[in-house]
């Protein structure tokens, strides 16, 4: 007993390290400036490794300013998950495209990853020597109406600064304003000065065109004093100096809309757009009165969701469509924000055939080519079966092509002659012997009775049960002298009820579905397109029969 447990334990020991030999390298960013520090952030779930990553392969092209560690456990679904982080702070020894090589922490070695340096501009600006200043860029000059511009504001601080050192929130006339993430930290060095970097990111959107002036950005800071105290003894806390400090005012020239972009579509100003599609289910064998799931997407690099209009909704002959409300998101990315709008609607067939659903067309103007462009997805054709469950609910005019008068013979007119002329004789002689019979004859039914279907149909309609309630609407329908389509065709309030009702059916509101209003309409069918009321029946012979 004692071995197979020793043996079970080293089993499940060496599986973990197999599952955990694992050193995955992140950075913060991609891309910096010369002088400018990135931080590198290695992981292992390896918990039986106590050393650290050997940095020895960074020495040629970074410059190593500081390692620290940190130790998480986690705990997912009862299962105790430890982690290690080691987050190495690096300062960039060239410029251009420079990798960071494969790191090893015992058998796991890291994956490479390569970060762009770019050559930064002269720091002789006597006003970037202070132990504080502020730095405001854009990433153009020149934007069109509602597209997207980034500023890039930096606070560079060469001394510690007290955590109540603030920046008022970012207000530009005329403009909306989108932050990208969260404030970044790190280092760079100018003229042989360390300077810790806060680096704030937004998307502006210009409302206007003509000439936008982005006001300069006031940074109020605190510093901490490094002077050392006159008597050590004492332990005062240390003294601030307040600084208020901003940066100078930006142009940014604001384009109108080109005049050669359509005048009836919306203006969709983008650096790129992407437009897709996904069904669920694949609509491959599809019959009437199944549901399909129809997703429509559009992404666009530059442009906020809530720029993004509603795609063309699915307005075909044959398709009945429920639409959903739409899913908004954005993303930033190192180019600004990514904008996605998905459009879902439900289309469930209401006739066999072929069904041609048009082609979807999203017309943009492309700001980083500078030209007008139509991103499209193709037309397709849906073959619908027939549901054999569904026939009683096949609206009125869609009669089988096959009984048309020009395929009758003679002989079948004449056959249908006879037969015509035969029935009307036996039912003239039906009709002088039921003279003479009482004025009530009850019969037996085979059945369930129109007042026990209608009972059902009321029960199932104020349960506000949808399927039940199309269980019983079909029984009950199926005792009327007319389908329950042509009873729709001829009364409108039926019509709209039963929209409502295959609405709650085949779309994700079935459970809200109110069954009053299609129970208010079946008792108020008029009694031309109906069978006599069974409540209202007294069931009494008439006080003067003929």
């Amino acid at each position: 007993m004692t071995r197979f447990t020793a043996f079970t334990i080293a089993l499940l020991v060496c599986t973990s390290q197999v599952q955990a030999a694992e050193l995955v390298a992140s950075v913060d960013r991609a891309r910096l400036n010369s002088g400018e520090t990135v931080e590198l952030t290695l992981e292992s779930n390896d918990v039986t490794q106590f050393g650290k990553p050997d940095l020895t392969p960074l020495e040629p092209l970074f410059e190593v300013r500081g390692t620290r560690q940190v130790n998480q456990l986690n705990t997912l679904s009862g299962d105790n998950r430890a982690t290690t982080r080691w987050i190495v702070t690096l300062l960039p020894l060239q410029n251009g495209s420079v990798e960071i090589p494969p790191l090893t922490l015992g058998d796991a070695q890291s994956q490479p990853i390569t970060v762009q340096v770019v050559a930064s501009e002269s720091q002789n600006n006597p006003s970037k020597q202070a132990a504080v200043f502020i730095d405001a860029s854009l990433d153009q000059t020149s934007v069109y109406v509602q597209a997207q511009a980034i500023l890039t504001l930096r606070i560079y601080h060469s001394v510690s600064l007290y955590d109540d050192s603030s920046l008022p929130p970012l207000q530009i006339p005329d403009t909306r304003i989108e932050q990208l993430g969260e404030s970044r930290t790190y280092e760079k060095d100018i003229n042989g000065v360390r300077h810790g970097v806060i680096e704030m990111r937004y998307a502006i959107y210009p409302q206007h065109s003509g000439e936008l002036i982005i006001p300069g950005q006031i940074f109020n800071a605190a510093l901490v004093d490094a002077q050392p105290a006159k008597d050590a003894s004492t332990q005062t806390p240390k003294s601030g100096k307040l600084m208020r400090v901003s940066s100078g005012e930006l142009l940014l020239t604001v384009k109108a809309k080109p005049i050669t972009y359509p005048a009836d579509l919306p203006w969709l100003p983008a650096r790129s757009l992407s437009l897709s599609e996904s069904w669920s289910p694949e609509p491959e064998h599809v019959q009437v009165g199944d549901s399909l799931t129809r997703s429509l997407k559009v992404t666009a690099e530059g442009l906020s969701s809530s720029q993004l209009p509603p795609l063309p909704g699915t307005e075909v002959s044959g398709l009945r469509r429920y639409p959903d409300q739409p899913v908004l998101g954005n993303q930033n990315s190192e180019r600004g924000l990514v904008g996605s709008r998905e459009d879902r609607e439900a289309l469930v067939p209401s006739r066999s055939g072929s069904i041609e659903l048009p082609s979807v067309e999203v017309v943009w103007w492309n700001t980083f080519e500078d030209h007008l462009e139509h991103t499209s997805l193709p037309a397709r054709t849906l073959q619908v079966a027939a549901n054999p469950s569904l026939m009683v609910d096949t609206p009125a005019g869609t009669a089988p092509t096959n009984a048309t008068a020009d395929s009758e013979t003679l002989w079948r007119w004449q056959l249908s002659t006879l037969i015509l002329a035969c029935t009307t004789l036996l039912g003239f002689g039906l009709w002088w012997r039921a003279r003479w019979q009482p004025a009530i004859l009850r019969a037996a039914q085979t059945g369930p009775s129109p007042r026990t279907v209608l009972d059902d149909l009321k029960r199932a309609c104020q349960a506000n049960d949808p399927h039940a309630t199309r269980q019983a609407l079909d029984a009950w329908a199926r005792q009327q002298p007319e389908t329950l389509a042509d009873m729709a065709a001829r009364f409108v309030p039926l019509s709209d009820a039963l929209d409502g009702l295959n609405g709650a059916l085949y779309s994700e509101t079935g459970q809200h579905w109110q069954g009053e209003e299609l129970w208010r309409v079946i008792r108020t069918i008029p009694i031309a397109e109906r069978v006599q009321d069974p409540v209202a029946d007294s069931g009494l012979p008439p006080l003067y029969p003929k």
